[in-house]
C-alpha cells in the first residue's frame, strides 16, 4: 500500500523549469507515495500550506523550493512529530547542504523513498521557529541587500555583489551575550547563533562542523575593526569551513549555548532562516529532537567554545540566585 503525502512545491523557485521539475518528481515519487499536490502562490506560502497539512493529519509532508520555501514548511512541522522530506530547487540551498541532504531531484527523492528519519533540533526566536540560523549585524544586511530580483539576476554571485555592498557601510556595534551561567559584552560585526548551517554561512563557522542534534546552539562572533579584518576573518572561516577545522584568530570567538538572550547598541537587523524578522534584542531556546527529517546521518563533534582575544571582552559569572 502507498504512503500518503502532501507534496508543497513552488512553482518559481530557481531558475530551472518548474512544469519538468515537477513531472520528475511525480514520476520518481509516484511508484511508492501517493502525493497531494499544492502550489505556492503570492498570498498563499508554504507555512500556511504545511500547517494546513499538519491540521489534515498528513503522514509526510515534502517540500520543494528554496531555503524560503524549506524553512517556512520546516517552522509549521516542528513539534509536531511528522516527517519533513526536501528537495531543494533554489539559489543557495543552503538547507539541504546544512542537513546532508542531496541538492538533486533525484538524490532527494531517492532520500525520501530510503524512509531514513532523523530527530533533529529546531529552536524558537522571539516566538519564531527557526531551523537554520538567525544573523545580527553583517549578515542579516547581506540578506536584506540580496533581494529575489538580484538573485533571480545574479544566482549565487547575488550574495557575492551584497557582501561587497555592505562591506562598504561596515560598522561595529556593541553586543551583550547573556547565557544560563554568563554575560559576556564586546564589540564586534556580526553573531551568528546556528542550529544547524552549511560551510558556506561562513559567519556561522567558528566551531565549524556545527551539529543539529545535541540540544545546543553555536554562536559565533566575528568581530574585526575594520574592513580589511572583515575580509580576513571571512576567508579564514571559509577555509577552516572547508576543512573541517575551528577557527583560530583572536578576532572571533566561539561558545555554545541552550538559551541565549542578545541585545546590541544600537539595534541591528536580524535575519532568521533567511528572512529579515525585526531588530535586536532577541531570546533564543533550543528545542531538543523537535523536527523529524528524512536526512542522512551526520557525526563530527565541534570543539565547545573559543573567545580569548575578542575586541572589548568582559565576561562575568552569574550568581546563584540569578539562576534560580
Amino acid at each position: 500500500m502507498k504512503r500518503s503525502a502532501c507534496l508543497i512545491f513552488n512553482p518559481v523557485a530557481g531558475q530551472s523549469n518548474p512544469e519538468t521539475d515537477l513531472f520528475k518528481i511525480r514520476t520518481l515519487l509516484d511508484q511508492e507515495i501517493d502525493l497531494d499536490i499544492h502550489m505556492t502562490t503570492p498570498e498563499v506560502d508554504a507555512n500556511q500550506l504545511a500547517r494546513e497539512a499538519v491540521d489534515r493529519g498528513v503522514e509526510l509532508i515534502i517540500a520543494s523550493g528554496g531555503d524560503g520555501t524549506l524553512s517556512a514548511a520546516a517552522e509549521a512541522v516542528v513539534q509536531t512529530q511528522i516527517p519533513l522530506g526536501i528537495i531543494s530547487r533554489g539559489t543557495a540551498n543552503a538547507f539541504a547542504s546544512a542537513l546532508g541532504i542531496p541538492d538533486t531531484i533525484e538524490a532527494a527523492c531517492q532520500t525520501i523513498l530510503d524512509g531514513t528519519q532523523k530527530v533533529i533540533d529546531a529552536a524558537i526566536c522571539n516566538g519564531k521557529p527557526m531551523v537554520l540560523l538567525a544573523g545580527i549585524g553583517f549578515e542579516a544586511e547581506l540578506v536584506k541587500k540580496a533581494d529575489r530580483e538580484t538573485k533571480n539576476r545574479f544566482g549565487m554571485l547575488a550574495y557575492l555583489l551584497a557582501g561587497l555592498q555592505e562591506l562598504r557601510e561596515f560598522d561595529t556595534f556593541e553586543v551583550k551575550i547573556e547565557t544560563d551561567d554568563r554575560v559576556i559584552t564586546l564589540a564586534a560585526a556580526a553573531v551568528t547563533i546556528a542550529n544547524a548551517a552549511p560551510p558556506t554561512s561562513i559567519l556561522a563557522q567558528g566551531p565549524a562542523g556545527i551539529i543539529y542534534d545535541d540540544g545546543l546552539l553555536d554562536v559565533t562572533v566575528v568581530a574585526p575593526q575594520t574592513r580589511t579584518g572583515v575580509i580576513a576573518a571571512s576567508y579564514h572561516l571559509l577555509q577552516t569551513a572547508l576543512q573541517g577545522e575551528a577557527t583560530d584568530r583572536d578576532d572571533i570567538g566561539y561558545l555554545r549555548a541552550k538559551n541565549l538572550k542578545i541585545s546590541t547598541v544600537p539595534p541591528q537587523k536580524v535575519v532568521v532562516d533567511g528572512e529579515i524578522v525585526g531588530t535586536t534584542p532577541i531570546d533564543i531556546d533550543c528545542l531538543p529532537g523537535a523536527l523529524t527529517i528524512m536526512v542522512p546521518a551526520s557525526q563530527a563533534l565541534p570543539p565547545p567554545e573559543r573567545l580569548q582575544g575578542l575586541p572589548g571582552l568582559v565576561v562575568e559569572s552569574k550568581q546563584a540566585d540569578d539562576l534560580s
